[in-house]
């Protein structure tokens, strides 16, 4: 008997020094339950009274099945952060789904794409990106609301006004299916690559208006080769033939992990794939191709429910090297922590178990981060050392353009050094022109090269630079007139 009460005691004693105590014979948590404000009342904290109850809650929609475009106008909470490897449905019965639902919605996608954008396919005559191919798209195509003249009469109205008569032509861009989201591939893509032809879903974007594909590759220390590509789409079967003598061992095998394919959440071998035939996955250079961008979307791995989460278009990786912002959202300080996080799964490590994780130690991951950080932007002749425009070379629009650019228009205050960036995150507050859920800060990117990476904003919602302008001369109230906002796209071009 003496033995069990020592025993109860030693027991006792375990479970004091890992949390708990003894009240009245039962076991508690040592944790109290925190504290509570009494008669709360939310404050308005800018957003107006009301303001979450003047959006619409996120619809309860099982995977793959469609989404409102308009998710913007939608907030609050889901009714759970995690997902699983499970389909809604047999596999036979999901690919039937999507093989009766995708020209349905597709249809629906073309139709309210037009009635957002005119893409008429106009081109600056002689202005190409810089691989030398590929037209830069005239603009703005963002289409003005009925009643709305001119771009320069919307913009004498004040953001109230804009606001209430729904006069906004630039709202957020929703993924056309965001139920499943996931990687979006481009037409030119998918012709290269069928693969990742989804059984879903099509990329809603003209070729036209995306960036040259396949396009150069400029390195920071072979700037004598120009493209070291020479036209090609890098991949894991022809690097070591382009980049064998150029490299170091260590680049090479950081290069060949950014070529490497990897299951992702929608791109597999299991029968939870949005692809006919099990796939390979993805390498980060399906969607940086070359070390750029060939225009793919995702949602950004920061929020949930996944309908709250924003469309992002693929980054450029040129000029990394000086960049300390590499995350949209989320502040990710280094190449070799952006290569590490669970970007693949949708900010879900849980899914990794179930369909295959990308198992990179941190040695890797900092081979990959090295051989990020020696890709450079592509040619700007008409700039200096210091980034300034070389009189001699320019033309009067564009010395005008660089003239605004560093003052009426306000564009250095957050573009400026050589890479045309601060490193910071902004919130522009862009909720001020239309009633919907706002965004919040937002990384700025840098303009250095910025004619090759179309479109323009986080989601694209700014197809050419005369939307990015048009853009900025509104939500700032800049007051510009006609003829200098296309001498600031004039020096954008020459970036």
């Amino acid at each position: 008997m003496k033995k069990k009460k020592i025993a109860f005691f030693i027991v006792l004693g375990s479970l004091v020094l890992l949390g708990f105590q003894v009240v009245n014979n039962q076991l508690h948590l040592l944790q109290s339950p925190g504290a509570v404000v009494e008669d709360y009342e939310e404050p308005d904290y800018e957003l107006g009274a009301g303001h979450i109850d003047s959006l619409i809650p996120y619809p309860s929609i099982k995977k793959g099945e469609r989404t409102p475009f308009d998710l913007w106008r939608y907030g609050g909470k889901g009714k759970s952060s995690f997902t699983t490897p499970e389909l809604p449905m047999a596999w036979n019965e999901w690919v039937a789904f999507h093989k009766k639902q995708k020209p349905e919605l597709m249809a629906d996608v073309k139709k309210y794409m037009a009635s957002r954008f005119d893409f008429n396919g106009k081109v600056y005559d002689g202005k190409v990106m810089s691989g030398g191919r590929k037209p830069i798209m005239k603009g703005p195509i963002a289409k003005l609301p009925k009643g709305v003249a001119s771009f320069e009469n919307l913009a004498k109205l004040s953001a109230n006004e804009i606001k209430s008569k729904d006069l906004f032509p630039f709202k957020p861009l929703a993924h056309p299916l965001q139920s499943t989201a996931h990687m979006l591939f481009p037409n030119s893509w998918n012709k290269a690559h069928p693969e990742h032809n989804r059984i879903d879903v099509d990329h809603d974007f003209p070729d036209e208006y995306l960036p040259e594909f396949p396009p150069p590759m400029f390195l920071s220390n072979h700037k004598e080769l120009g493209d070291v590509t020479k036209g090609r789409e890098v991949t894991i079967a022809n690097y070591y033939e382009i980049f064998d003598g150029l490299l170091t061992p260590e680049q090479m095998e950081g290069l060949k992990e950014l070529l490497r394919p990897t299951p992702t959440t929608w791109f597999n071998h299991t029968n939870h794939r949005v692809t006919i035939e099990p796939s390979a996955g993805v390498s980060c250079f399906s969607c940086h191709v070359n070390g750029h961008t060939n225009g793919a979307i995702e949602l950004g791995p920061d929020s949930r429910p996944n309908l709250a989460r924003l469309r992002t278009d693929t980054p450029t990786m040129r000029g990394n090297y000086n960049l300390m912002q590499l995350s949209s959202k989320r502040s990710i300080r280094s190449m070799d922590h952006f290569s590490e996080v669970e970007e693949y799964f949708d900010g879900d490590p849980g899914m990794q178990q179930h369909i295959g994780p990308r198992s990179q130690q941190r040695a890797t991951t900092n081979r990959m981060g090295d051989f990020n950080s020696m890709l450079d932007f592509g040619p700007a002749p008409k700039l200096n050392g210091m980034g300034e425009l070389i009189p001699e070379k320019a033309t009067k629009q564009e010395l005008l353009g660089e003239k605004l650019f560093k003052g009426k228009a306000k564009c250095v205050s957050c573009h400026y050094g050589p890479a045309f960036v601060d490193d910071y995150m902004h919130d522009l507050k862009v909720e001020r022109f239309y009633k919907g859920r706002p965004e919040g800060p937002i990384k700025t990117f840098p303009l250095r090269g910025i004619k090759d990476s179309p479109p323009y904003l986080h989601d694209g919602r700014l197809p050419t630079l005369d939307d990015a302008t048009e853009f900025f001369n509104l939500i700032f109230e800049l007051d510009l007139t006609k003829e200098e906002k296309n001498a600031i796209t004039a020096y954008m071009m020459c970036l």
